[in-house]
């Protein structure tokens, strides 16, 4: 399990109804029902991701993030959670939305592309920048809409939404010690996590 799926599942109260939404093989689903005994369920695109889900007994139906969440009543669930997807969806604004229309808090993650690294390997080189976090040339890379901590907080800040807590952590999921400066948490964070929910609720 990765070390930022743990931190996610840290902010998930036990017992809650979750829907994990590009759930991946599995792991965070499996994690959450076993320890925080919740009723957690799994949309994945990738279908060998459901059918290795499934063949594991775990409750993940094929579908995407773009087109599904609007098939689900509001507030069916407790939570709704995007781990490392976010910039790689057609239309973030709309998944976001969809996701707290559904559940009454989401849990995002995503590489922060304001990380120093990518500034320099831009500044220095003139090209798309190359880490471990973004490892994938930009012609065959599923990240499509690339995002800052600031940005994201700007655009949380345009919805109304309430952010309940966030975490800036590198790539290895050590919580960085700026964590009460978002201008420093966007130069050094690797990624983000954010608990949002909606206003007034």
């Amino acid at each position: 399990m990765r070390v930022d799926q743990r931190l996610i599942a840290e902010m998930i109260a036990p017992r809650a109804r979750v829907l994990d939404v590009g759930s991946g093989d599995g792991t965070l689903i499996d994690y959450l029902y076993r320890t925080r005994s919740c009723d957690a369920r799994g949309i994945e695109i990738d279908m060998q991701n459901v059918t290795q889900s499934v063949a594991h007994g775990l409750p993940v139906m094929h579908g995407d993030a773009d087109h599904d969440l609007a098939d689900y009543p509001d507030d069916t669930f407790d939570y709704v959670v995007l781990q490392r997807t976010l910039q790689a969806v057609e239309r973030p604004r709309e998944v976001l939305r969809q996701m707290l229309r559904i559940g009454r808090h989401a849990i995002v993650s995503f590489p922060n592309f304001g990380h120093w690294r990518l500034r320099l390997q831009l500044l220095t080189t003139g090209r798309m920048p190359m880490t471990p976090v973004w490892n994938t040339p930009w012609y065959s890379t599923p990240n499509i809409h690339p995002c800052t901590i600031r940005d994201f907080l700007l655009l949380c800040e345009e919805e109304g939404y309430v952010i309940q807590q966030w975490l800036a952590i590198d790539e290895d999921g050590a919580r960085a010690p700026w964590r009460r400066s978002i201008r420093l948490a966007n130069l050094f964070g690797e990624q983000a996590m954010f608990l949002l929910r909606r206003a007034g609720h």
